[in-house]
């Protein structure tokens, strides 16, 4: 899938996602928050200016999010980012309402509707992940111009001995069978036991 695709499942398919924030101490808090529109131009979302959540993001406009889509672990998909959210006051408020109608309950009236406030993650990367696939398929993803953080493992070809130790160990069996050894990061679930039994140090993690 590409961003663009990933950012629609994101927000039609899974909707409502848990936002992480920080406190004026500093402290983590989440959220449970309703994705409104997806383009190519990031997620939209909005939130009343009296919540708490909006005082967090004000002060620290960055966020953290994961949602879920399935019946149970291995019919799922999940999906998390982090990314940078600014203000665009009531900007695209009315397409909001439009494409999600359930909002018109909840806001009825013009007058009620001056209390919310539209969000944008103008820049963010993430990590789609799918259970319904075994071994699961991860994708890195991201938008606005952030760099894709890797993380997972990977084997140091001038260390590697070609021993079977993490091919032996590997759940997923995403290691080939090939001198040096290499790691499939689409299909790594990063339990680290490549990391653990390498007699040589020549699996690396990658942070």
């Amino acid at each position: 899938m590409n961003t663009l695709e990933i950012l629609r499942f994101l927000q039609s398919e899974i909707h409502s996602a848990v936002f992480a924030t920080v406190d004026a101490q500093g402290l983590p808090q989440t959220y449970v928050i309703d994705l409104m529109l997806a383009d190519e131009t990031g997620l939209f979302f909005l939130t009343a200016k009296g919540k708490s959540f909006y005082d967090r993001l004000t002060a620290h406009p960055f966020v953290s999010l994961s949602g879920l889509k399935g019946k149970d672990t291995l019919s799922s998909v999940a999906i998390s980012l982090r990314g940078q959210a600014r203000s665009i006051g009531q900007e695209r408020l009315d397409e909001i309402f439009e494409k999600n109608p359930y909002m018109a309950k909840l806001y009825p009236t013009e007058k009620s509707r001056k209390a919310l406030e539209v969000f944008q993650i103008c820049e963010g990367e993430g990590e789609y992940f799918d259970l319904r696939e075994q071994p699961p398929f991860r994708q890195s993803f991201s938008f606005g111009g952030a760099e894709i953080r890797r993380t997972g493992y990977r084997i140091n070809p001038d260390r590697c001995i070609g021993c079977q130790g993490c091919r032996s160990i590997c759940p997923a069996g995403c290691i080939a069978n090939a001198i040096p050894r290499v790691i499939d990061a689409a299909h790594c679930l990063h339990c680290g036991s490549c990391f653990r039994i390498c007699p040589v140090k020549a699996v690396e993690k990658v942070e």
